[in-house]
């Protein structure tokens, strides 16, 4: 069916980012490409409206060559440009939308995916296995950093323009609906991982909005708080200053201290001078936090119990008189 002039421009007007005119015209790669970057991020939309009258006489078969004889297509900086720049934004979405999956592997595919897709516009394309293969050495030899997307699009584009060629002739198009269900599905492949990511991100801002009237409750209450903490620093409030928390030990009468030092030391109640020392330095050495750094809470707690347990049994001063 030949394509009309007119339709192409209204589908132009009416969905031209998302590649409307392109779809009608046959120019499917040239149509999921302004589907990922809305219209060549606006530039590019504009740049179709003075390339519309050609691409309609291609559609229909207007002044068309038959046979390229096997020629190779001119090097296109306009297309280098594109391939880097679509390389680079691939990359970047990559590594936002997956970063679950290993750099080594997202970064290079998708620069390589969206460089062979600037490749494939129009009636050129080029061998995707060494453009993928290119962007995967290239992001060895950079490690998979995330700034490495720049020189990996670069070197994949450059391996592209070196294995760049024209599209048979002749090929049929499957029809419309196969057509929209394949974009459809780019589209989904390209969408769900940034998608997915943008739910995180609501979740946790959902989570922050839930917060908020509890911050704002706080804040209305910092005025009471303050008067309160002012009237028990001079002493006007009838409640005792909170104590700080002891370890058990200085809360006890003397009989309980006693006893609890004994049991922090393993020994029995009444046990010797001997005893205790011998015991002490054994504990002291088996708690020191020097020798407890993955557990340096605890052994701290241990190590100050020990320490107060021999004084309160006389440490020193038994010791030298036994």
């Amino acid at each position: 069916m030949a394509k009309r002039l007119l339709v192409a421009y209204s589908l132009w007007a009416l969905g031209g980012p998302l590649g409307l005119h392109h779809i009608y015209l046959g120019r499917d790669s040239h149509a999921l490409l302004w589907m990922l970057t809305l219209g060549g991020f606006g530039a590019g939309w504009l740049w179709d409206f003075w390339h519309i009258p050609s691409w309609v006489a291609t559609a229909n078969g207007v002044g068309v060559a038959r046979d390229r004889g096997g020629t190779v297509p001119a090097l296109s900086p306009l297309r280098l440009a594109g391939q880097v720049m679509v390389g680079t934004y691939f990359g970047l979405v990559a590594a936002l939308g997956l970063p679950w999956v290993p750099v080594l592997l997202a970064q290079p595919l998708a620069v390589g995916l969206g460089v062979q897709l600037v490749s494939s516009v129009g009636d050129q394309t080029a061998e995707a296995r060494s453009v993928l293969a290119t962007a995967f050495l290239a992001s060895l030899l950079f490690q998979g950093r995330v700034l490495a997307v720049l020189p990996v699009s670069l070197a994949a584009s450059v391996a592209a323009q070196q294995h760049r060629r024209y599209k048979p002739r002749g090929t049929p198009l499957p029809r419309l609906p196969a057509r929209l269900y394949h974009l459809g599905l780019a589209c989904l492949a390209f969408a769900a991982p940034l998608a997915c990511r943008g739910l995180c991100g609501a979740a946790g801002v959902v989570g922050t909005l839930l917060a908020l009237p509890r911050a704002a409750t706080e804040l209305l209450l910092l005025p009471l708080r303050a008067i309160r903490l002012l009237a028990e620093t001079l002493g006007l409030a009838s409640d005792p200053p909170p104590q700080p928390p002891t370890t058990g030990f200085r809360a006890r009468s003397w009989s309980q201290r006693r006893q609890w030092a004994y049991e922090v030391l393993g020994l029995p109640a009444g046990a010797p001078a001997e005893d205790v020392h011998r015991s002490y330095r054994e504990l002291v050495k088996v708690w020191h936090p020097d020798h407890n750094r993955q557990r340096a809470e605890e052994a701290e707690r241990r190590f100050i119990e020990l320490q107060e347990a021999y004084e309160e049994l006389g440490g020193p001063r038994r010791a030298a008189g036994g």
